[in-house]
């Protein structure tokens, strides 16, 4: 156990990497403080992102932006229907040596790296997105009996358009679940967008260049879930997933009314997972209500699935999940 000057000095430490890394990445992408912040809080809980917005709002940018800010392998992966799961896990090839001896040798695909961008994931058909699967969750893979270790810290970054439909495979709920947080990418505001075509349309570009590695990015994984969480902020978390299962006492009427199914418990880990991080950028040592509210809809948003009125009447999980918090957390 640390003592409390030397948890402080780490904490002190983390926040002062936490800056730096946002800074770097404020080089490049203008705005979007929600989803760079979002994004970050994925990466040191040790979850995974799904980004969803029309094109041309910087979502491949913000993922290529993380990978130069750190020191880390970076790959992307572009999905479209015809991509096979050996083209992103990789697959046994049958080869020859300079002896004449035939073995078969592991050949990586692209899901060995640090940081994977998995761009217009929803373009591939069900069979190459389960290949994320086990990757996601266990960090490794199983080829032919065999499992193989992805590299640490591995982080995934799923990119999506909400608008074009056609050819497209909906992620079903096991990969969705996975994600730690899906995010929203909006359009910039005004000054945004000014400050976007000043930086990309003169002579000099701006770049990120590493400012933490591998290893630093563990480290502070490690120390994010030493923050303790009192037992009643805990037992919020519980009742804010409960309430969005239509048939548990703590369901509000919208739960009942237009969700078939509600949050799984990697939907309580990844709000206490968040809200503990949040804390120490806040310069806290404990987690406070603000903070679970803070991180709610974008870690459960993903996790509910609408019934059919829900989705024939167009409501979105986030206003069932607004409601939800108003019952709870005011109660």
């Amino acid at each position: 156990m640390s003592s409390t000057a030397d948890l402080s000095a780490q904490l002190d430490r983390f926040r002062d990497d936490f800056s730096k890394l946002r800074g770097e990445i404020g080089k490049v992408i203008v705005g979007q403080d929600e989803i760079v912040r979002g994004t970050l809080l994925s990466l040191l809980a040790g979850g995974h992102v799904l980004l969803e917005g029309v094109p041309g709002l910087g979502k491949t940018l913000l993922v290529r932006t993380l990978a130069d800010a750190l020191d880390l392998t970076f790959s992307r992966i572009q999905f479209t229907p015809d991509l096979m799961p050996a083209d992103v896990i990789g697959t046994n090839v049958f080869l020859e040596d300079e002896h004449g001896r035939k073995h078969f040798e592991f050949q990586p695909g692209p899901v060995f790296a640090n940081i994977v961008l998995a761009d217009e994931i929803n373009r591939a058909t069900p069979k190459t997105q389960s290949a994320l699967l086990e990757a996601m969750q266990e960090h490794t893979v199983t080829i032919a009996g065999h499992t193989h270790h992805l590299p640490e810290p591995f982080f995934v970054l799923a990119t999506q358009n909400p608008l074009e439909m056609e050819g497209t495979y909906p992620l079903p709920e096991a990969q969705l679940d996975r994600f730690f947080c899906k995010l929203l990418v909006k359009f910039p505001a005004l000054a945004e967008l000014e400050s976007i075509l000043d930086r990309t349309t003169s002579i000099d570009i701006p770049h990120a260049t590493p400012v933490l590695d591998g290893s630093r990015i563990c480290q502070m994984q490690h120390l994010a879930r030493q923050i303790p969480i009192a037992e009643d902020i805990r037992r919020d978390a519980v009742r804010l997933v409960l309430g969005t299962h239509p048939e548990d006492s703590h369901a509000t009427e919208m739960t009942k009314r237009f969700i078939r199914y509600g949050s799984s418990p990697r939907g309580a880990q990844a709000i206490i997972l968040a809200s503990k991080i949040l804390a120490i950028i806040d310069h806290r040592y404990h987690v406070a209500r603000e903070d679970l509210r803070s991180v709610a809809l974008a870690v459960l948003r993903h996790r509910l699935i609408l019934n059919f009125e829900g989705q024939a009447e167009g409501v979105s999980t986030d206003a069932v999940l607004q409601d939800v918090l108003a019952k709870i957390l005011t109660s």
